[in-house]
């Protein structure tokens, strides 16, 4: 099992990252980070490269869910989300595979809302 989902779009790189972000909406998803690699290596590196955006995405009534079940679940979230422009300008999205991440942690209770949010994830990767 990979440890994420991923598409590739024919969306441009600020149209895909307002798409998925629509996407994930509909899932009951808000991204509540936003970090722009790109951007951080041309600031702190003098680099240049290709655009690179991590979106943390939150459900908010699945991650309540979920750190009543496992306090300390808070380290794995949110969820990010991966936009980047590859070499040849396609665009590609991918997102966490939770039933990886979540695999690590012994608890029945957090399988369930792991599928729960590994479902509403590739949903929005099959919409985009």
């Amino acid at each position: 099992m990979s440890f994420t989902f991923s598409k590739t779009t024919n969306h441009n790189f600020n149209d895909a990252v307002k798409a998925v972000t629509e996407e994930l909406k509909k899932e009951g998803f808000g991204v509540i980070t936003e970090i722009d690699l790109r951007e951080k290596f041309k600031e702190k590196l003098g680099v240049d490269f290709h655009h690179y955006k991590i979106l943390g995405a939150c459900n908010p009534a699945l991650a309540y869910k979920a750190v009543q079940v496992e306090p300390n679940i808070g380290v794995m979230l949110p969820c990010n989300v991966l936009v980047q422009e590859r070499e040849n300008g396609e665009v590609e999205i991918a997102a966490i595979n939770p039933l990886n991440s979540i695999g690590a942690i012994d608890n029945n209770h957090l399988q369930s809302l792991a599928k729960e949010v590994s479902d509403k994830l590739q949903a929005v990767m099959e919409r985009m």
